[in-house]
């Protein structure tokens, strides 16, 4: 008589970004995804949630999640711990830097207006088109330059009255790419910058290493040309079907999309429960 052979283990490091991924068209977390995460973190594995946003549009998927949990803030510029709601780890870009890359991007690309992300706070120029989050999102400031990069900060933001967010970082990448890491999350005529070697893959990176786990025990997932990094670092990746077709081209699989619970299902059948 055979003795059975055990399944392939689950991962130990399940990361996965926000909008577009596991949040919904609807801007909610279905409480099928957030059991699904539930059953990650009882069966001794650790869930990252991996996303542009900044801590300040966190406080949502915090109450999800009942407080609990880490993330990575800002295209990996930022950790923040959801319990205590505080910034632990923090990789700016510096002033200087943060200055000749806004120079550079209005050079290259006329119109282009500009703002710069803080943990809690969003500055711009006179040209920056806001795009406010809810009807609790505090004033958005306006500076001069001498103020708007005149310190460090975890990321710069600038959007375009007319191209679309795939062809400014076609055009801009080559100019400013010695300088920042300049990426897109969305379609809205938007890119962002963070500082050279900052990622999602990065971050997610260094928090395995403090972890013991290796990438070939990690999965993640993802839809944005933001999340590339972080699916090439990972030992499965994993498209939801709504992704950006770079993002569909590149994963190891392609999964039902955010209004499907996607993530859900696949993480059901990683971590089935006794």
């Amino acid at each position: 008589m055979s003795t059975p052979t055990a399944g392939p283990r689950p991962p130990r490091l399940v990361a996965t970004d926000l909008d577009g991924t596991i949040v919904r068209g609807d801007r909610t977390v279905s409480a099928r995804t957030v059991a699904a995460l539930t059953r990650v973190e009882r069966a001794g594995a650790l869930f990252v949630l991996v996303t542009g946003r900044p801590p300040s549009l966190m406080g949502d998927i915090a109450g999800a999640f009942g407080h609990r949990g880490v993330a990575i803030c800002s295209n990996g510029a930022l950790g923040y711990d959801l319990r205590t709601r505080t910034v632990v780890a923090e990789r700016p870009i510096p002033a200087d830097v943060l200055g000749e890359t806004a120079r550079l991007l209005r050079a290259t690309a006329p119109g282009i207006g500009l703002a710069v992300e803080y943990a809690d706070e969003l500055v711009a120029d006179e040209r920056y088109e806001s795009r406010p989050w809810s009807d609790t999102d505090p004033p958005l400031r306006r500076l001069d330059d001498a103020r708007l990069f005149g310190r460090p900060a975890p990321k710069l933001v600038g959007r375009h009255p007319t191209l679309s967010a795939d062809a400014l970082l076609a055009l801009l990448r080559p100019v400013v790419g010695e300088l920042v890491t300049l990426y897109h999350s969305n379609g809205e005529r938007l890119i962002e910058a963070v500082a050279r070697g900052v990622s999602k893959a990065a971050a997610l990176d260094e928090l395995a290493r403090r972890h013991g786990i290796a990438r070939e025990q990690t999965i993640a997932f993802g839809d944005m040309p933001n999340d590339l990094p972080m699916l090439a670092w990972a030992g499965t990746s994993y498209a939801v079907a709504n992704a950006h077709p770079e993002v569909l081209a590149t994963a190891d699989r392609v999964i039902g999309g955010n209004d499907e619970d996607g993530v859900a299902e696949v993480l059901e059948r990683l971590f089935r429960q006794p």
